[in-house]
């Protein structure tokens, strides 16, 4: 059957498809008034490129070929992260501080779940140069506010630090691999498998590592934290940092959660994600990421988040369709000259091509343009 699709492909049909360009015309002017410049990278990298430094989970969501040309492994791209990172490195090269967006298709290997697509539309807002919070207090207020614009407001903006995780890996003396599966039991919090992953590891790191899982809330989790968590250099800078974000952010719903290591694995510092209120999935995932540049030579301190188009859309109900104006094919200046009137008012005004007479509802009409009494006059349309 040539018209069957993969499995998690999906066409956008006309409702949808208008649906996702207007919320992503709406997003993208909100990033605009906030000063992100729209950047557009390709569909396709050399490999070494969209993976470097991005972890192993991306690599496992890349699809991969051979260019023809160079005979170089290329990959679709799974993640604009990496690419907008090689953008303010290489092409821009600016020396302060540069805030990027972008929105376009990714492809995945796998759906992320049962449900979601293989090829999410990934929009989201990026902001390089500034090592201080109030970047990620910026990125973090935008999400909000895009949010809040696409008329999904969050209910629940939960924010962790991946710091915390980094330094209870090097207290244990943990190898790269062995960081890499603790790593993984964490983002899945899978306790149990944890639990029997730590055994050989110190008392204080293992009580602290399995007290990661425990520890959400609001802001007195950071408190309990204090107290649960060993009293490292590190520990101690990543929870100022969020006792920082938990009073410059005190007007949103800012909840803490320092087991969630959801994301990409090249986050490094604060991390969060946003919830609504009528799905348990995260409608968007962001974080600091200072070490993405350095794979391209040149590491900028960078904050930012992404979110995926189509999933909001379904989220969103359902406009109303506008109804389309249908004109006569032929007709005298005047008929051009309202047609173009109309058209600049907002109206959509199709011509009707010989032929295809009672099948103009099914293609929006519910309204027609005719002569009356010398005069050009929209009515309902009739005979249909």
């Amino acid at each position: 059957m040539r018209w069957v699709l993969p499995d998690h492909i999906q066409d956008a049909l006309p409702a949808e498809a208008e649906k996702l360009e207007s919320l992503r015309r709406t997003l993208l002017d909100a990033f605009r008034a906030h000063g992100y410049q729209l950047v557009a990278p390709p569909l396709l990298e050399f490999l070494d490129s969209l993976t470097t430094g991005a972890g192993q989970d991306l690599k496992l969501r890349t699809f991969t070929l051979v260019d023809q040309l160079s005979g170089r492994s290329m990959g679709v791209r799974a993640d604009t992260t990496p690419q907008v990172a090689r953008i303010d490195a290489h092409l821009l090269n600016r020396s302060g501080v540069a805030r990027l967006c972008y929105c376009g298709s990714v492809l995945h290997t796998l759906p992320s779940t049962l449900t979601a697509t293989r090829e999410p539309l990934q929009l989201g807002a990026e902001l390089y140069g500034h090592a201080g919070l109030e970047a990620d207090i910026e990125v973090i207020r935008l999400l909000a506010e895009v949010l809040r614009l696409a008329q999904v407001p969050a209910s629940r903006i939960d924010i962790g630090h991946v710091g915390l995780f980094h330094a209870l890996a090097a207290r244990a003396g943990m190898v790269p691999e062995r960081e890499e599966a603790l790593f993984d039991l964490l983002q899945a919090k899978d306790v149990p498998s944890l639990r029997e992953f730590v055994a050989d590891v110190p008392e204080d790191v293992r009580a602290a590592l399995l007290a990661l899982t425990e520890l959400y809330g609001d802001a007195t989790v950071l408190d309990e934290a204090a107290r649960r968590l060993p009293q490292l250099p590190e520990v101690g800078a990543a929870l100022a940092d969020l006792r920082a974000l938990a009073a410059a952010l005190g007007d949103l719903p800012v909840s803490f959660d320092l087991g969630d290591l959801r994301g990409y694995h090249y986050h490094s510092g604060v991390v969060f994600a946003a919830y609504g209120s009528a799905s348990p999935a995260a409608l968007a995932l962001g974080g600091r990421y200072d070490r993405v540049g350095q794979a391209f030579g040149r590491g900028r301190p960078a904050t930012g988040f992404s979110l995926d188009l189509r999933e909001l859309a379904l989220r969103l109900p359902d406009a109303p369709a506008a109804g389309a104006i249908l004109a006569p094919l032929q007709g005298d200046g005047e008929l051009a000259g309202e047609v173009a009137r109309l058209r600049a008012a907002g109206e959509i005004v199709v011509s009707a091509l010989p032929g295809h007479e009672g099948t103009w509802r099914e293609a929006g009409c519910d309204r027609q343009l005719i002569r009356r009494d010398g005069c050009w006059a929209v009515e309902a349309l009739q005979g249909e």
